[in-house]
């Protein structure tokens, strides 16, 4: 009897913690998942690299956002948000921009997964997820124009005068004039191209992995 009462017990305690998450995963779970996910984005930033045909050099590639997504789809859409937040607090230790360059990878980052997240909350299933990472990309890609023209650039301009900055653009493209301009030919396509490296990654590599980071949890 008092097993049983036990049971019965470690169950609605086990469905409480579920319900608190909102992602059919226990609270233990649910955090150990997002501070491993979050470790492997921060890890990813470090791995970056510049793509100087398309792009100036101080413009550079990583897949750091896709365990935020991984987490967006698993966990849902605030836990992709609070591996985007922890991965640029943690990366404020190695900052080079005074903190601004990590603010403007958050705000990319949180509208992108959380986007997504959203989308594919509401019906989870492979076309969903498609639709939901697309169209994701392109809200991140179109927010990235606003965040560097007010956020970021503003302050590269304390180190570099915003003529130098131009002219590394004009270099790969002489018929480019302007800030705005430059960030609407080159990093609004960059940025869509990095979200869409990390949303078809996501897509392939989703399914195996979502019983792992929900433990086969079915209760």
């Amino acid at each position: 009897m008092n097993k049983e009462i036990g049971k019965s017990a470690m169950v609605k305690e086990g469905t409480s913690e579920k319900k608190l998450t909102g992602s059919g995963v226990s609270r233990t779970r649910y955090i150990a998942v997002v501070g491993m996910l979050s470790a492997i984005s921060y890890v990813l930033m470090f791995l970056e690299f510049p793509l100087p045909m398309l792009i100036p050099e101080f413009v550079k590639m990583d897949f750091s956002d896709l365990p935020a997504l991984i987490a967006a789809f698993s966990l849902g859409p605030v836990a992709g948000v609070l591996v985007g937040l922890i991965k640029n607090l943690l990366h404020l230790f190695n900052t080079h921009s005074g903190g601004v360059g990590e603010l403007a990878n958050f705000m990319l980052c949180a509208s992108f997964v959380w986007t997504a997240g959203m989308i594919y909350k509401f019906k989870k299933n492979r076309k969903t997820a498609i639709a939901a990472v697309f169209f994701s990309a392109a809200v991140m890609a179109l927010i990235s124009v606003p965040i560097n023209y007010f956020i970021t650039y503003p302050v590269y301009q304390n180190f570099m005068p915003i003529e130098a900055i131009i002219a590394m653009y004009q270099k790969i493209n002489p018929s480019v004039n302007g800030l705005l301009e430059c960030l609407v030919v080159f990093n609004m396509p960059f940025t869509l191209g990095k979200a869409l490296a990390s949303a078809i990654i996501t897509i392939f590599v989703y399914k195996p992995l979502s019983p792992v980071i929900k433990g086969f949890d079915r209760n």
